[in-house]
């Protein structure tokens, strides 16, 4: 397995991808004329302050996912960028119908932020989000977007702006390690996965928060005797097919991880190219159970649900026999 010399230590950098995310979209407004920005019920003093300097492009229409999405569609029929900012739950399912109509339909370039995403909020069923990779997969024209980390993010953003159609990026809530240093300067593009480390043995194939835990699971599973390799797969769609036939030709065996429903998720998506392609690859898919998800904080929920590090380790070895 190639060192990951790109990929932060045991000890990784913890970052706020929430928080950068809302810094940075600020920081657009006042370099593009194009960008706006749709925060809902915002307590962040810079926004509040954003709103005051940019009052026609920096908006708070409170608690109302469904009129965000709305604006937005509008805003960007007049040709701005709006970036909608909210709860991934209220976002991706009560404003569906308005994502689904209002942009996508239209194909408008409106890039739709769902935080708190995954099993990262901690407020419990409700408010954990475990089912937009299915829900956006399947809405013609959108895009799909689980960046790793915080930094990684940043480069979404920038990249978002030149980017055709509506895109949806999903978040967590905060304070998660860094998979990239800060300063380590790689190619990023929205459709294209990043091999982190080529395998013999498995490819593990994660994505979004799972990144991080994947890679520490595959030094540990090196030290075992195992070759392991990690992709980030941190486009769900348009999903890069590529990478996944390759992966699988070279080790035979894949395991997605992910913190989603497994129905409808990457290791489904990741299923559906393995079968068209015809490519004989044995394929486990980590993930949350078909199920609500059960309250608590991540790290109570990700051991929980074997995603964790010592999880992902544990998986590997019984999907491959050892």
């Amino acid at each position: 397995m190639a060192g990951f010399t790109f990929c932060c230590g045991d000890f990784a950098e913890m970052m706020d991808a929430k928080g950068t995310v809302t810094n940075e979209i600020l920081q657009m407004i006042e370099e593009d004329p194009r960008v706006c920005y749709i925060n809902s019920d915002s307590t962040v003093n810079r926004v509040a302050a954003a709103m005051k300097k940019h009052p026609d492009r920096v908006l708070d229409p409170g608690i109302q996912e469904m009129n965000m999405v709305t604006m937005a569609a509008g805003l960007a029929k007049e040709g701005f960028i709006p970036f909608v900012q909210t709860f991934g739950p209220f976002l991706c399912v009560r404003a569906l119908d308005q994502i689904h109509n209002d942009v996508c339909y239209n194909d408008f370039p409106v890039r739709l932020i769902g935080t708190h995403a995954g099993l990262s909020s901690g407020y419990g069923p409700t408010h954990n989000t475990i089912v937009e990779f299915g829900i956006m997969n399947a809405l013609p024209n959108m895009t799909m977007v689980a960046p790793c980390d915080a930094n990684q993010a940043k480069k979404l953003l920038r990249k978002s702006l030149d980017y055709k159609g509506p895109i949806y990026i999903r978040i967590p809530r905060g304070e998660e390690p860094a998979v990239y240093m800060e300063d380590y300067d790689y190619d990023y593009e929205i459709g294209k996965a990043i091999e982190l480390s080529e395998g013999k043995d498995l490819t593990i194939i994660a994505t979004g928060m799972a990144v991080y835990n994947s890679v520490q699971a595959a030094r540990k599973l090196e030290e075992l005797g195992l070759d392991v390799g990690v992709i980030d797969m941190h486009t769900i769609k348009p999903i890069d097919k590529e990478a996944i036939i390759k992966a699988a030709k070279a080790t035979g065996n894949i395991m997605t991880v992910e913190d989603h429903n497994i129905l409808g998720g990457l290791g489904s998506i990741v299923a559906d190219v393995l079968m068209e392609a015809g490519v004989p690859a044995r394929l486990k898919k980590l993930g949350v159970p078909d199920c609500f998800a059960e309250p608590g904080y991540p790290e109570e929920l990700y051991p929980y649900y074997g995603l964790d590090i010592d999880g992902i380790v544990k998986s590997a070895k019984e999907f491959l026999g050892k």
